[in-house]
């Protein structure tokens, strides 16, 4: 047999995601290399810039240049000149819903040697994965807006819950659940006030469960369920929850984990009838971008969950391994740690911990 080769469509995108991206990737090739691995990058220049040239996010035949990738690593997406609904409905979006990335998933994980915003919380004590509804719910772009620009205007904005959405999220997170050793899934609802969605949404839940009885499941409200997240995160493990609430809570958990620089997201098509996508939770952070100084944690982290998706787990544990002995060694740190490296200094800190 010959070398394993993977075909990585790369959309670097916006600010951040210009600095990140390549450091993300110098590590995912340092380690594939020295298993007798070839990633082969294939770079889109889409994102906003695209766009004020354009007058699109990406170009015409995107999804069909995607199409043929083994993975699809995105940077980051946004930029002031560019409304947010405009660049996350024409790039982020139609990739998720066109490739039925339905599953979403997020670790939030307090890393070794990091300071959490919450006192006197160890590090064991926050260790969660959060599988997000990806394809449907509130983001579903089902809705309008009429009498535009009159007193009477009027937004009306629907989300779809579907039973086969709900339940392949739900199964997945279950299976989640029950490989790690607590075995123990938060369903996130809010049956109480929305009477149909989220109704069915327990519902659901419920039949799943009852076929994973080695599986404690529970379910909370949503606020609930973010309160316990800050009082009490050892007591939360796996997180099942729609496409909103999924998204909120996981900018929490980064949050309780340090930092939103350190957090990586994967969007899978567990079928792999069609590429995943991988990339760090943070945005475009044009605060910031061009001076060099961006966390380059979370895009290593998600090239690493990249490499777990396309068959190499050994390699994943090594990156994960290398970040960890970064963070705990504390000398080399982005700003947003309290450190003064730059973003090419960490990275060429986690690909010398590799070894």
């Amino acid at each position: 047999m010959g070398q394993p080769r993977h075909r990585i469509a790369v959309i670097p995108g916006d600010g951040i995601g210009q600095e990140v991206t390549p450091v993300a990737l110098a590590v995912v090739d340092a380690v594939a290399r020295r298993a007798g691995i070839t990633i082969e990058p294939v770079t889109h220049p889409w994102g906003c810039d695209y766009y004020r040239d354009t007058g699109r996010m990406m170009a015409a035949d995107a999804l069909d240049r995607l199409r043929d990738s083994d993975a699809i690593f995105l940077g980051a997406i946004g930029h002031p000149s560019v409304p947010d609904h405009v660049s996350v409905w024409e790039l982020i979006l139609p990739i998720r819903q066109r490739f039925e990335q339905y599953v979403n998933l997020r670790p939030m994980r307090l890393m070794p040697g990091v300071s959490g915003p919450l006192a006197n919380v160890p590090a064991a004590d926050i260790d969660m994965i959060c599988l997000r509804e990806n394809s449907e719910g509130e983001y579903a772009g089902v809705g309008g807006r009429v009498h535009r620009g009159t007193p009477d205007e009027t937004a009306v904005q629907t989300g779809v819950f579907t039973r086969r959405g709900i339940e392949r999220i739900v199964r997945y997170a279950c299976e989640v659940a029950r490989s790690r050793p607590r075995r123990l899934l938060a369903s996130a609802t809010k049956s109480n006030a929305l009477q149909h969605s989220m109704v069915l949404w327990d519902d659901v839940v419920d039949e799943v469960a009852a076929e994973y009885p080695d599986v404690t499941v529970r379910k909370y409200h949503v606020d609930a369920l973010a309160a316990r997240m800050v009082t009490h995160p050892r007591t939360i493990d796996v997180i099942v929850a729609s496409n909103l609430f999924g998204d909120i809570l996981t900018d929490l958990g980064a949050a309780v984990s340090g930092s939103l620089g350190v957090a990586p997201g994967a969007n899978l098509n567990p079928e792999r009838r069609h590429p995943s996508m991988f990339e760090p939770i943070h945005g475009s952070a044009p605060d910031i971008a061009g001076r060099g100084i961006a966390n380059p944690i979370g895009a290593i982290w998600a090239g690493a969950l990249m490499l777990d998706h396309l068959g190499h787990r050994d390699l994943h544990d090594r990156v994960v391994t290398a970040i960890e002995r970064v963070l705990a060694d504390g000398r080399v740190r982005t700003p947003d740690l309290g450190g003064q490296a730059t973003t090419a200094d960490v990275g060429r800190a986690v690909v010398d911990a590799l070894s």
